[in-house]
């Protein structure tokens, strides 16, 4: 039977939390088409049992933040709200880094303004490597040394990495302790295995995105419907094969969290629905057999 619940860091949530990223406009910028459909999402996960709820300054930017604490502030006690930080928005809605110790710092302090607390749970460093691996970056030790200087200060609990390599990952435990690792990983692309496994023998949560395949990437829920071992799997349970999939992930490993995403209630519940289905050995040996197509970091 899948475990409902697992950690955060040191803090008990639900495996399958709730990521805010599509609650914005197209390209994860501007308003929502629905402003008062994203506050019924967002009210319909916490009721649900949704503790866990991941988001950022840049989506929008400030649209998803500012939602969420319209929809649920005062926060219920036990739900996690955790952030990323190392790049802004444009005019345009163009991504510009922003990760130099100082502009870490000053993303955190506008994530807890907007958010209206006095702490983060998990703050993760979004770095660049996977997606861009030749582009210089600021020296990691000084970005995570800047987050701990926060964490001192009692502005973050928990510090996490997000698109990284294990080499990445074995440095920000060494040196700081991480509460979580943020980083691709799917069914359809299972190329950060390696990195997963570190989570494993480090006890380190770990938070896929794409956990469905990147539709960027020629993945997504698409490719997941035309794959014959995940359609005879959903099949035989009379799910989705997008269900299937995430029943997938979360059998991998014990200490691994959901953030599926959706602006639309009816998919929130889907997606929460996944924890109940029970995938036997002869599944997870079938479905060992999809072709892993890794895809490009967001």
């Amino acid at each position: 039977m899948t475990e409902s619940m697992s950690f955060l860091g040191d803090k008990p949530v639900h495996r399958i939390g709730f990521g805010a990223m599509q609650l914005a406009g197209p390209g994860v910028f501007g308003p929502p088409k629905d402003r008062d459909g994203a506050l019924a999402v967002l009210r319909r996960a916490v009721e649900l049992g949704v503790d866990h709820i991941d988001t950022a300054q840049f989506y929008g930017p400030d649209v998803v933040n500012e939602l969420i604490r319209e929809a649920l502030h005062p926060y219920p006690g036990d739900l996690r709200l955790v952030t990323k930080v190392g790049a802004v928005r444009d005019s345009d809605g163009g991504w510009i880094r922003a990760a130099e110790p100082d502009e870490l710092k000053h993303q955190v302090r506008e994530n807890l303004k907007a958010l209206d607390v006095d702490r983060i749970d998990l703050v993760n460093l979004r770095r660049f490597e996977r997606s861009e691996p030749d582009a210089r970056e600021p020296d990691l030790a000084d970005q995570l040394g800047a987050l701990a200087e926060l964490r001192e200060a009692g502005d973050i609990d928990l510090i996490g990495v997000s698109n990284v390599t294990a080499e990445t990952v074995r440095k920000a435990i060494d040196t700081v302790g991480i509460g979580g690792v943020q980083n691709p990983f799917g069914i359809l692309d299972r190329s950060d295995e390696p990195v997963l496994e570190l989570c494993r023998e480090h006890g380190v949560s770990y938070v896929p995105f794409f956990p469905l395949g990147s539709a960027f990437g020629g993945g997504g829920p698409k490719a997941l419907a035309v794959d014959p071992h995940v359609s005879t799997v959903a099949a035989k349970h009379g799910v989705t094969p997008s269900q299937v999939a995430l029943a997938w992930a979360l059998a991998q490993y014990d200490g691994l969290l959901l953030i599926p995403g959706t602006s639309s209630v009816a998919h929130l519940e889907e997606n929460m629905a996944v924890i109940d289905i029970e995938l036997e050995a002869e599944d997870l040996e079938t479905l060992d057999r999809v072709r892993s197509k890794p895809v490009e970091g967001h």
